[in-house]
């Protein structure tokens, strides 16, 4: 059992929100960093979706703007929303709901000079990442 693994499982008995949340931030970093020109192309995708002022304030030194299952949904897409579900072994409706919560903050995180690049630190910062959203309860 990875170190991932053991934080999982024993978050997960604490709060199942966090253990849904844990089990969802591999996928998805893998999904960002496998997505056509990595975090900058999914926040053009945000922008051609009608969400650029969200992803804006989660870039900016603003407060963050909540975002909604619903509006993450069509601008996501089916296909990506699925290949998160099956990564994280979670269901399309609880994706969207958790990545509701989580997308603000690690958005906001990987880009912490108001910048992100193809490479951006979600990958590098995992855990870091994984503890600050485990602590938001």
């Amino acid at each position: 059992m990875g170190l991932l693994d053991s934080i999982v499982s024993a978050v997960g008995a604490q709060n199942p929100q966090a253990a849904e949340q844990a089990a969802l931030l591999p996928a998805l970093i893998e999904q960002v960093k496998a997505y056509p020109g990595g975090l900058p192309g999914l926040i053009e995708q945000f922008q051609q979706g009608g969400l650029g002022d969200v992803i804006a304030s989660w870039i900016s030194s603003r407060q963050n703007l909540p975002v909604t299952p619903g509006q993450l949904g069509p601008v996501l897409g089916d296909d990506l929303v699925g290949k998160l579900a099956q990564g994280s072994g979670l269901d399309a409706a609880s994706v969207l709901s958790n990545l509701s919560v989580m997308l603000p903050s690690l958005v906001d995180q990987a880009t912490p000079n108001g910048q992100a690049s193809v490479d951006a630190g979600l990958d590098g910062s995992l855990l870091s990442s994984l503890s600050s959203m485990l602590g938001r309860r």
